[in-house]
């Protein structure tokens, strides 16, 4: 027989008893999330089991934190309720109805709208830095053997300006090297000393040329602020030449295994094109000498800021 707590319980509540019952709080929230949904479109469990074709005792069990439902089954419930499956397990989005309003005003907007509202947001907000301090911080982004460090130590020489390499940072903060931070603390770690390392760049230059690492856009929050106060610059490359280059630098790790090192570049690269997208400049260095990309990208930056 399904245990149905009553729809006024609150959430946190429910969950709360979950730990007391021997119940999976993850599938008590799933479930306190169902009914919810349920309740502010006025359906039955009933109909709701008849729309998304799953068995009423089942979706009973669903909405009392006792199921343990599949993927599709979720996503038949999802489309039955007319919402996405990402709101069934929840974030911070489905908290309050401000958020889903908004969700609401962005949903199937172009990406240049969208582009425009994170603009807008991050000026109401207070996050975006000064145009013209702004201009005066140049941070370099993309995959490793993009020439970030190289190029960034050129133009920064150029400038007259300092040049900040982010691992180094990260480094001398935590002590240790990056790639150490990864293992014995994990990426969650490594990013918070990368956040830290870029807050206190930010603060010690008001002008200087920054080469980050090549995952500083995997965490939101750290991308924004570099958007936000420095004028950034995407350095891509075929991903033949990454490879080739950082082989150069005299790192053969990845050859270990080099056609899955390949395949793991290039989707790595897939993912993370859109957001090294949202850099002021991209800057493809592909087949081109050193002093050739300086030269370019020098000019670049002149014309721009």
């Amino acid at each position: 027989m399904s245990r149905e707590r009553p729809a006024e319980v609150p959430a946190e509540a429910s969950i709360q008893a979950s730990a007391e019952d021997g119940r999976e709080p993850l599938l008590v929230a799933l479930g306190t999330r169902v009914r919810g949904l349920r309740a502010r479109r006025g359906i039955t469990r009933k109909t709701l089991a008849q729309i998304a074709d799953v068995s009423e005792r089942h979706l009973a069990n669903l909405e009392a934190g006792d199921g343990n439902p599949s993927v599709l089954i979720l996503a038949q419930v999802a489309k039955a309720l007319d919402c996405p499956i990402a709101e069934l397990l929840g974030d911070e989005t489905t908290d309050s109805p401000d958020w889903l309003l908004i969700r609401d005003l962005l949903h199937e907007r172009t990406p240049a709208e969208l582009a425009l509202a994170r603009v807008r947001l991050t000026e109401l907000f207070g996050v975006d830095g000064a145009a013209d301090q702004r201009s005066q911080r140049i941070a370099l982004v993309g995959l490793r053997g993009a020439g970030k460090s190289t190029l960034g130590r050129m133009l920064a020489a150029e400038r007259g300006i300092p040049f900040v390499e982010l691992n180094r940072e990260i480094e001398r903060i935590a002590g240790c090297k990056p790639e150490q931070i990864h293992t014995l603390y994990g990426p969650a770690a490594y990013r918070r000393y990368e956040r830290r390392a870029l807050d206190e760049a930010l603060k010690a230059h008001p002008a200087a040329v920054i080469a980050t690492p090549g995952g500083i856009v995997s965490e939101a929050a750290t991308f924004n602020v570099l958007l936000a106060h420095c004028y950034t610059v995407w350095l891509t490359a075929e991903p033949d030449e990454h490879m080739n280059r950082v082989v150069a630098q005299g790192d053969l790790r990845p050859m270990s295994g080099n056609r899955e090192a390949m395949a793991d570049l290039k989707l790595i690269l897939n993912e993370r094109a859109p957001f090294y997208a949202k850099a002021d400049l991209r800057f493809d260095t592909s087949g081109k000498a050193l002093e050739r990309c300086h030269a370019e990208l020098s000019g670049a930056l002149a014309k721009l800021i």
